[in-house]
C-alpha cells in the first residue's frame, strides 16, 4: 500500500514537473544568441510542406527545443561540473588539454560532401573567369597541436582535409588555395591560437596577412611597424564557455596599431550605420570579447580606406569569409582602398551580382576547416 502511494506521489510529480518546464518552455521570450555559448541560437522552425518532406522541420524543431530548454546553462554547469569530479578531460565536445590548451572535436567530413563543397567554389571561380580569386584554408587549433590532446583523445587530423581540399581545387587558372598549415606551422611555438577560444590569435592573423599579401605581390608591414597592444587579460572564449572546466587561465587579445595610422570607414549594410573604427570597444566588458574585431559577425560590411593609391595596392577586394577574417582583415586595410565583406551564414543575396554591380575582380574566401567542412552555407555561393 505504502509503494503504490509512493509510485503515485512520484508520477503526479513528475508530470507536474513536466507541466511547470513546458509553460516556462512556451511563455519564455525565445533568446536569438546564448552568451554562455557564443553563438546564435536555433530560431523557431517554419512548418513548410518542402521543410516536412525533407525532415529539415524535425531536425530544426529538435534543434529549438534543445537550444530553448528552460535553464539551460545550469543544466550545462552541472553536467560539466559532474564530469570534472568524474576527472573526466571532456566536455560538450571540448578537451582538456596540455599547457591550458582547450580543443574542439573535430570529426573528419564525409569525403562526398567535401568534393561537394569544393566543387562549389571551382564553379564559382570558373563562372567569374576574371576574377583572381584566394581560398585560405586555416586549421583550428586542435589540428596543430594534437600532441597537446588528453591522453588516447580520439580526433580526426585536419591536414588531411586541407590536402584533400588542396587537390580537389587544382586546375583552374584564376583560383589559387592556400594551405593554413603551410602558413602556421613554422609558428607553431608562438601565441597565434587562443587557449579558450576557436579563434586565431592577432598573432596568427598577422601571419596569413603576410602570406596572403606575398601572394598577392604586395609588401608585407613587418610586426616592427606595428605598436601592439594588449586590450584584454580577461578573455575566455567559446572553448571556456562550453566546456565550463574549473581555474582556466583567461587569454589576452592583442591590437596591432600601425605606427603609419590609416584612416578607415566601416559600413555596416544590416543595420545601415557608418563608424570610424575597425573595434568596438563595447565587446571588451561582454563576454564574446572576440567580437572586438569589426563589432562581431556581420552579413555584409563595407571597410573604406584613406590610403594612397600605389602600384601593389587594390581599389576593391571583396572577402568571402567566416569569423576568423575578423583579426585578419585590419592589417588588408594597408593596402585596399575598399574591402567588401560577405559572411555566407548569413548573406542570402547572389554572390555575382554583386561582385559585377560594385565592379569587384579580386576575391578572397577565407574560412577556418571545422567551420567550411561543418557549416554547409558555401553551397550558396553560386545563388
Amino acid at each position: 500500500m505504502m509503494k503504490k502511494q509512493t509510485d503515485r506521489l512520484l508520477a503526479i510529480w513528475f508530470i507536474v514537473t513536466l507541466f511547470v518546464l513546458a509553460m516556462i518552455f512556451l511563455f519564455s521570450p525565445a533568446s536569438k544568441f546564448s552568451e554562455l555559448e557564443n553563438r546564435y541560437l536555433q530560431a523557431a522552425p517554419k512548418l513548410t510542406w518542402d521543410n516536412l518532406i525533407s525532415k529539415k522541420f524535425a531536425e530544426e524543431a529538435e534543434t529549438f527545443v534543445t537550444d530553448h530548454f528552460p535553464k539551460r546553462g545550469d543544466w550545462v554547469w552541472v553536467k560539466s561540473l559532474s564530469e570534472q569530479l568524474r576527472l573526466q578531460q571532456e566536455n560538450n565536445g571540448i578537451y582538456k588539454g596540455k599547457d591550458g590548451y582547450l580543443f574542439e572535436k573535430f570529426t573528419n567530413p564525409d569525403p562526398v560532401l567535401l568534393t561537394k563543397y569544393t566543387d562549389t567554389i571551382k564553379a564559382f571561380a570558373a563562372a567569374h573567369p576574371d576574377s583572381d580569386m584566394k581560398f585560405l584554408l586555416a586549421p583550428t587549433s586542435i589540428g596543430l597541436y594534437p600532441d597537446k590532446l588528453p591522453w588516447k583523445a580520439p580526433y580526426d587530423p585536419q591536414d588531411k582535409v586541407n590536402d584533400a581540399a588542396a587537390e580537389q581545387l587544382q586546375g583552374l587558372a584564376n583560383l589559387t588555395f592556400m594551405n593554413g598549415f603551410d602558413v602556421l606551422m613554422p609558428h607553431a611555438s608562438e601565441d597565434i591560437y587562443y587557449r579558450t577560444d576557436h579563434h586565431w590569435t592577432t598573432l596568427g592573423a598577422y601571419y596569413a596577412y603576410e602570406a596572403y599579401a606575398k601572394q598577392m605581390g604586395w609588401t608585407p608591414h613587418p610586426v616592427t611597424d606595428y605598436d601592439i597592444k594588449t586590450v584584454s587579460d580577461s578573455f575566455l572564449g567559446s572553448y571556456d564557455t562550453r566546456g565550463q572546466f574549473s581555474l582556466v587561465k583567461p587569454d589576452s587579445i592583442e591590437k596591432y596599431l600601425p605606427k603609419q595610422p590609416v584612416g578607415t570607414s566601416v559600413y555596416v549594410a544590416d543595420t545601415d550605420i557608418t563608424t570610424d573604427s575597425l573595434y568596438d570597444d563595447s565587446y571588451l566588458a561582454k563576454k564574446d570579447k572576440y567580437s572586438y574585431f569589426l563589432g562581431g559577425v556581420h552579413a555584409l560590411m563595407t571597410i573604406t580606406s584613406d590610403i594612397p593609391q600605389g602600384e601593389e595596392d587594390l581599389d576593391k577586394l571583396l572577402v568571402i569569409k567566416d569569423s576568423y577574417a575578423h583579426s585578419f582583415l585590419p592589417f588588408l586595410t594597408q593596402h585596399v582602398k575598399e574591402i567588401h565583406v560577405i559572411d555566407m551564414r548569413y548573406y542570402n543575396g547572389s554572390i555575382g551580382d554583386y561582385m559585377e554591380q560594385n565592379g569587384i575582380s579580386h576575391t578572397l574566401l577565407l574560412f577556418n576547416t571545422a567551420t567550411f567542412t561543418e557549416n554547409g552555407e558555401i553551397l550558396k555561393i553560386n545563388k
